[in-house]
């Protein structure tokens, strides 16, 4: 039987799965009702998945739309059909970059830039994604997206290899951003290898592997599990006495003077969480997404 779970855990998923298949594993794991991932990884990728439980999946949108750091591996000199080590090879060329090309190469792609999301990707076009068209031999037109790259720094480089930190925004398909460098150090790369490390305030060293949840038992993973509150702590925050808890937690808008502008956490005085919350031009603070069973 499917138990009523709710939290977040932080899973370092292994290379050569997909996310929805580890999902599904760990799902099953906890016997929980609902489940859902913050942020696909490609099964070439390792790294911070955050599994969303219950009534933390109706908050994954902050999670998804969060700045996400990576170190990825650019093979320099190969270029494939997919931009990382899952195409077939298209072309080789001889690498001759020295090491004083790089910061200049990187510097280009820094701050705020416009991308071409790859052919091989789960964007759609006229209702089927880009990669059944690109394995069916197509190549559509694709619009330039914006873009931030927070952080790219060299990590390390040893002849065709370089090591990269990135951190960017949602949407930054790392691979192109790879294949773009390595167009610009004038002998094509590609993505060897990918592995994230932070989605927003999670970080890497803070989750469980995969083979530790299969190991543990019940109690032990479930004690693995953060509060959904985690999702909303970059958010302002708002607080309400019981008599508006009230109120709040059954869709009605409540009193809030100073309400913070835009979305924000709604907590009662306890601390509880009670949902998201949003301020209305009249100063009250109106539910935008509520959570199951909260009391005020």
């Amino acid at each position: 039987m499917r138990r009523r779970l709710d939290g977040v855990l932080l899973l370092d998923k292994p290379a050569g799965i997909g996310s929805n298949a580890v999902l599904q594993t760990v799902k099953r794991l906890y016997g929980a009702a609902k489940a859902g991932h913050a942020g696909t990884l490609d099964p070439l990728a390792s790294g911070l998945l955050p599994i969303l439980f219950g009534e933390a999946t109706k908050f994954s949108q902050f999670a998804l739309d969060a700045d996400k750091a990576y170190v990825a591996l650019a093979r320099l000199g190969v270029t494939t059909t997919t931009g990382d080590a899952e195409g077939e090879v298209i072309e080789r060329r001889p690498v001759r970059v020295a090491a004083a090309e790089i910061e200049p190469a990187l510097a280009r792609f820094r701050g705020e830039i416009e991308q071409v999301p790859p052919m091989f990707s789960a964007l759609k076009r006229g209702g089927r994604p880009l990669y059944a068209l690109a394995r069916e031999g197509r190549e559509v037109p694709r619009e330039a997206r914006r873009i931030h790259v927070r952080e790219l720094d060299l990590l390390a480089f040893s002849g065709d290899a370089l090591e990269l930190k990135v951190t960017c925004s949602k949407g930054t398909y790392v691979r192109t951003l790879v294949e773009d460098i390595g167009r610009r150090l004038g002998c094509g790369a590609h993505l060897a290898a990918l592995r994230r490390v932070r989605a927003g305030p999670f970080d890497v060293d803070q989750a469980a592997t995969l083979d530790a949840l299969q190991s543990e038992d019940e109690s032990a993973r479930d004690r693995r599990l953060l509060p959904v509150a985690r999702l909303l702590e970059r958010l302002p925050r708002a607080e309400l006495d019981p008599a508006r808890a009230r109120c709040f937690v059954r869709g009605q808008a409540v009193a809030a003077p100073g309400a913070p502008a835009g979305p924000c956490g709604v907590f009662s005085e306890a601390g509880e969480l009670l949902g998201l919350g949003g301020a209305t031009e009249s100063g009250d603070l109106r539910p935008l997404r509520l959570v199951r069973c909260a009391s005020g």
